[in-house]
């Protein structure tokens, strides 16, 4: 198949090589002047997106999104597929699907889940908007760059799905490690703690895959000084997002904007920034009532 890539950092650039890889003719473009393995440069988007049969962008933000889609979608082949893995607002993917729509492609909005490390490894979950006809053409590509690919409906529920999902790992981070902050001033264990809690009704994927406690259960960014595997900025990012959609559709979700404040607060005004989202464990530790 041949696949224009557009956007090949951190994400974009493994996903684009893994594509390669699998044998398929991919031409690339980024702002920045980067090599990858197997893929093609081309001097524009407007160039990496001439007659490919798919267009894949992975990009920053909404405003980028569409500045992009202005670009290719005038020079794509009808019947051609735009398919989006970026995380934006979900208002600028419904309106980069009815443009391309209009041109005559078939759009898919597909956010994903895994990280740089699921990026690498084709191992992401992909969570899908759009048409039918759109998925079923980009299916094969998905098995390549990712293990799971969900089809969410119309466009713009693959954003939906992905800050509704965002939204409720940032705030039960913010508890787990709340939790183990009270856990050590009640003077127990975090090993017990984490024993009980990851088979009791407390279990979650912050605390069972990922947990912020170092040398408590699997290997995790709190076992590398908190690295980032997933940055806190990315978080706010994602919980910024989600309360965007919550005000555009008139939805109220307190918790979730307390978790987007709490990251705020974390990245913009203490040490967050460039930390994996779950050092808000040692930021608890620090911190007294009130």
């Amino acid at each position: 198949m041949k696949i224009g890539f557009i956007g090949l950092g951190n994400m974009g650039g493994p996903m684009a090589a893994n594509l390669a890889k699998a044998g398929h003719d991919v031409t690339g473009f980024d702002a920045a002047d980067v090599t990858i393995e197997g893929v093609t440069p081309a001097n524009s988007a407007e160039e990496a997106a001439q007659g490919a049969e798919v267009v894949i962008t992975m990009l920053p933000n909404g405003q980028i999104l569409r500045s992009v889609a202005d670009q290719v979608v005038p020079v794509m082949d009808k019947g051609a597929v735009l398919l989006d893995c970026s995380t934006v607002d979900v208002d600028s993917a419904r309106a980069v699907a009815e443009q391309a729509q209009a041109a005559g492609l078939s759009a898919l909005d597909a956010p994903v889940s895994g990280g740089v490390g699921g990026a690498q490894n084709g191992t992401l979950t992909f969570m899908v908007g759009g048409d039918e006809a759109g998925f079923d053409t980009a299916r094969d590509l998905f098995d390549i760059m990712g293990q799971k690919a969900v089809h969410c409906g119309p466009s713009g529920n693959g954003q939906a799905a992905k800050i509704c999902n965002n939204m409720i790992l940032g705030a039960t981070m913010i508890v787990t490690c709340e939790a183990f902050a009270l856990a050590d001033k009640l003077g127990l264990d975090r090993q017990a703690m984490f024993d009980v809690v990851s088979t009791s009704s407390g279990q979650s994927w912050s605390m069972n895959t990922y947990c912020p406690a170092p040398g408590v259960g699997p290997t995790s960014p709190a076992d590398n000084g908190y690295q980032p595997g997933f940055a806190a900025e990315l978080m706010l990012k994602d919980l910024r997002l989600a309360q965007e959609a919550a005000s555009s559709a008139d939805a109220d979700t307190p918790i979730g904007e307390a978790a987007m404040k709490l990251y705020a607060q974390f990245v913009e005004e203490e040490d967050g920034n460039g930390r994996d989202f779950s050092a808000m464990l040692p930021r608890f530790e620090k911190r007294v009532r009130g």
